[in-house]
């Protein structure tokens, strides 16, 4: 049945005109019925969203500041030999300037024997105690060793700050250890960050540490 829009009343559906005031009836389309859905299945409204690709995971860096990049593996080759270049000039003057005094002391004395002994263990100890200052101190301190300086890197923490000197010391070990690997252990961390997306090497990696290229 049509109700009329104008008075209300009922007329049939197929009248043009309403029988009580002779409006003439507007046509109202029926509200389409969506179609019943299966029992069992969704609805497009319930249905679940697609599944979106998941990104693959890319680990933490810190933060590059204006300019600077991760440092290419041929400006750490450099800085390296720059580091046993110096490193090793210095321990030879202090060889020649040991050995001096320690043969001026054994002249008219019968210590020469215990004094060769004395130099057999000083000068390892020496060598150790320039790395730990070239590799742990300087590089705590001001963010990078004599070799690195010179080819203004900076190694860094996740966070862009300076590693401690725990964390430098322990940097150093695992660079240590590696050499303990015949020709493997220091070529693979030599070379690894030629294929590593942050250009670490393993022994950055051992501390979450970073090399990055100063402007």
């Amino acid at each position: 049945m049509a109700f009329c829009t104008n008075c209300g009343a009922q007329n049939q559906d197929n009248a043009q005109f309403c029988t009580g005031c002779g409006s003439r009836l507007s046509t109202v389309p029926a509200p389409s019925i969506p179609p019943a859905t299966p029992p069992g299945s969704l609805s497009p409204i319930q249905a679940p969203p697609p599944l979106q690709p998941q990104m693959a995971y890319v680990s933490p860096g810190p933060p590059l500041p204006p300019g600077a990049t991760y440092a290419q593996w041929a400006d750490r080759v450099v800085g390296y030999l720059i580091d046993s270049l110096l490193v090793g000039a210095g321990m030879l003057v202090l060889y020649v300037v040991l050995g001096g005094l320690f043969a001026l002391a054994s002249l008219g004395s019968r210590m020469g024997g215990g004094m060769c002994c004395m130099m057999i263990l000083i000068f390892p100890l020496a060598t150790l105690l320039v790395g730990l200052f070239n590799r742990v101190y300087l590089v705590a301190q001001r963010g990078a060793s004599v070799g690195q300086g010179v080819m203004n890197l900076k190694v860094v923490d996740v966070n862009g700050n300076l590693l401690s000197m725990g964390t430098a010391f322990i940097r150093l070990l695992a660079q240590v250890a590696l050499s303990f690997v015949p020709v493997v252990g220091p070529l693979l961390d030599l070379l690894w960050p030629l294929w590593d997306e942050k250009r670490q090497t393993l022994h950055d990696k051992a501390v979450g540490s970073f090399v990055l290229k100063m402007p």
